[in-house]
Formats: C-alpha cells, sequence, structure tokens
C-alpha cells in the first residue's frame, strides 16, 4: 500500500507538470525530438530513380541484380531518464532540493514524452545503478516513475555516472532520447558519455543550488559531504576563502561545460532558486533551430 503523502505529492506534480506540457511545451518536445533517426524497413528490387546509394551489395550480390535498402522515418523514440540519487540531491537551500527538481524535470519529460505516444524508461543511479524500469507508455506507467524519482531510497550515497552510462549501454538497444538529470559531481565518466552520444541523442540536465558557488557570512561552520560523511569546519566570513570557493566552482562548471561542448552533447543549466521553464524553453528553441 502506497501511503497517502506520497500518493498527493505525485498527483501534485502530475497537475503541475501536466499544466505545463499541455499550455507551454505542447509541440515543443515533438518538433525537437521526433523523426530524428531512421530504422531500417525492408529489401525490395532496385527500380530506376532509386539513390545508388542505398543499394544492398550484399543481397544485390546474392540475387544477381540490384536490390536497396529502404528506411522509414521513426514512428516513435524510447525515452530513458537516467536519475542521480545521490547523497548530493538531498541538497536545496531556497524552495526545493535539487531532487525534488529533478523529479519535477523528470515528470515534465515524461508526459511530454507519452502525450507523443513514446516509451518512457527510468534509470536510478549512485554510485551503482539502484533501480531499471524498462521504457513503455502509458500514463499508469509514467505515474510510477514519478513516485520512484521522489521516493526511492538509495542505497548508496556516492555518484558513479560511469557505471550508470555502462548499464544504460547495455540496456538499450535501439537509438533513443536519454535525459542525464544530475549535478555532475563526478568525474572520469567523460571517454564513455562521449561514445554513448554517438549512438543516442544525449541531453545532460545540471541541477545546482546556489550555496554550491557563494557561501554566505554566517561565521564559523561545520559543514558534513552529503556523498562521504566527512565533516569540516569553515570560517564562512574569510574573504579569501570565499573567494577561492567561489573559483573552483566557477573552474568546475567551466571543465564540464567544455567537455559536454568537445563531444557535441546538448546541456541545460537549471538552478533550485529559479524557475526552471524559461531555460527549458530556450533550450527547445534553439534545438529546434537546429534542426530546420
Amino acid at each position: 500500500m502506497i501511503p497517502k503523502e506520497i500518493l498527493r505529492k505525485v498527483k501534485q506534480i502530475e497537475i503541475r507538470t501536466g499544466k505545463l506540457v499541455n499550455d507551454v511545451f505542447a509541440g515543443k518536445y515533438e518538433s525537437i525530438f521526433k523523426g530524428r533517426g531512421m530504422e531500417f524497413h525492408e529489401v525490395r528490387e532496385y527500380v530506376p530513380g532509386d539513390d545508388i546509394r542505398s543499394i544492398d551489395w550484399n543481397v544485390t550480390a546474392r540475387a544477381g541484380h540490384p536490390y536497396v535498402k529502404k528506411f522509414v522515418e521513426e514512428r516513435e523514440l524510447t525515452v530513458l531518464l537516467m536519475v542521480d540519487v545521490s547523497g548530493s540531491g538531498y541538497f536545496g537551500t531556497k524552495n526545493k532540493m535539487k531532487r525534488d527538481v529533478m523529479a519535477e524535470i523528470g515528470a515534465l519529460l515524461a508526459f511530454s514524452a507519452i502525450k507523443n505516444n513514446d516509451k518512457v524508461g527510468l534509470l536510478l543511479f549512485t554510485d551503482h545503478v539502484e533501480k531499471f524500469i524498462a521504457p513503455k507508455k502509458g500514463k499508469a506507467h509514467v505515474l510510477r516513475v514519478i513516485r520512484e524519482m521522489l521516493y526511492h531510497d538509495p542505497k548508496g550515497k556516492k555518484t558513479d555516472i560511469r557505471s550508470a552510462l555502462e548499464y544504460a549501454g547495455k540496456v538499450t538497444k535501439k537509438r533513443c532520447v536519454i535525459f542525464i538529470l544530475s549535478d555532475f559531481m563526478d568525474s572520469g565518466y567523460e571517454r564513455l558519455l562521449r561514445i554513448l552520444n554517438k549512438r543516442h541523442d544525449i541531453v545532460g540536465i545540471a541541477i545546482s543550488d546556489p550555496r554550491e558557488s557563494h557561501l554566505p557570512d554566517m561565521g564559523l561552520v561545520e559543514f558534513e559531504d552529503a556523498e562521504t560523511g566527512e565533516m569540516i569546519y569553515l570560517d564562512t566570513g574569510d574573504a579569501l576563502l570565499k573567494k577561492e570557493f567561489a573559483a573552483r566552482r566557477t573552474l568546475f562548471k567551466e571543465s564540464r561545460d567544455k567537455a559536454f561542448r568537445s563531444m557535441g552533447l546538448d546541456s541545460i543549466e537549471l538552478s533550485t532558486d529559479r524557475s526552471y521553464i524559461e531555460p527549458l524553453m530556450l533550450f527547445f528553441k534553439t534545438r529546434a533551430r537546429r534542426f530546420r
């Protein structure tokens, strides 16, 4: 039996994101993701006017006369939500924690997908894959995906994006759209991400909190690393420390974004203290222009 408070939270997200899908994102998702690939349909005999580049030389050699491969535009997509549920997601100094924002974005994308008759799957990860839900269609399936994003109790606390990518590569046989929702506080995953991005259409959605870039002046404060449990005291009034703290965060983001650009990977930057609607709309518009 699912607790009533969980069902209530899922319903709230369903109402909020469902309205956004219908009122704001209607047609945006379809215009930039539908029809981005082709799937094999059949082999048939060559007829004058066919593109000679489509000739299937293996079949032609066996038959003794030319045959061509025919492809059709993909009628539906498979969408995989890769969601980081590690300890750092339980951080938020404004209205929401990073994990809450990830769940709302995931719900928005999932409802957009099923509105266009696409399949949606879910992969939750920490320092290992916590749960995988195979892609399916339908509202009931999406509501299950939302429940898991909100209330899955992870066994791990650390982050290992590389192991999650390895798993995703094994369970996705056909080309699909993969959204990675994470704060990307990890390293060593870039090479595998580059390889996987050649097979699939991957979008990185980076979630951050303003306190990860700027320390408020609160005197001597004890901090705990949510992923390692390490405790450390910092003098938040130290100007040099605040400057170094901000510089390290800037360097991290610049390095991550540079890696994404080098592999041609689309990405969106979101924060817990701002609406995600405007950045998503900008992403949809920018990407739509590329595919015209």
